[in-house]
């Protein structure tokens, strides 16, 4: 099959199902059904697989984008027609991905292990109810930050997602 378009659309759909799923559905799910230990377990098992895949699905998704059937190629995706509707929001995504990946998830890690030794010096858990000391009220904002700016990248990257899925709606026939 030299035709590029079922895998674009296949590509397409694995990304906004991905980043549904993730966001809306398995996170939240996981969050009200698992003890904060096992959920945190959970998490840090699926984002590296997550945030992979939303890395390179949208690399797939750019490269199998066509025009009549027929791959559009680099210099294709850099057409002023395609720049800002196809291979920006596309972009997008696959640096959110990385950065979330790369950056920001070693940091939410290395913040959960300082918490967790800090909850050991505390004698007491990080979401306990408070008061909490002066290091532990430190961490939990720290964690807070980089979790919140993390979860607005990730919402950036699906809103690309969606404005992507919009784009390729109208290209149909």
């Amino acid at each position: 099959m030299n035709d590029p378009r079922p895998y674009h659309v296949l590509g397409y759909g694995t990304l906004l199902g991905t980043q549904f799923f993730q966001s809306f559905v398995g996170g939240v799910v996981a969050f009200r059904a698992l003890p904060r230990p096992q959920f945190a377990s959970l998490q840090s098992a699926i984002f590296p697989v997550y945030f992979s895949l939303q890395t390179a699905l949208p690399v797939a998704v750019a490269l199998t984008a066509s025009a009549g059937g027929s791959a559009l190629g680099l210099s294709g995706l850099m057409a002023p027609e395609n720049r800002y509707n196809t291979t920006l929001p596309l972009a997008a995504v696959a640096i959110a991905g990385l950065v979330n990946n790369v950056v920001l998830r070693p940091l939410t890690i290395k913040t959960m292990r300082e918490r967790k030794h800090q909850e050991t010096r505390d004698g007491k858990k990080s979401y306990d109810p408070a008061p909490h000391s002066k290091e532990m009220l430190a961490l939990n904002k720290k964690f807070g930050r980089v979790h919140g700016i993390s979860s607005l990248i990730n919402m950036a990257a699906f809103l690309a997602t969606i404005y992507y899925g919009v784009v390729l709606s109208k290209r149909l026939e």
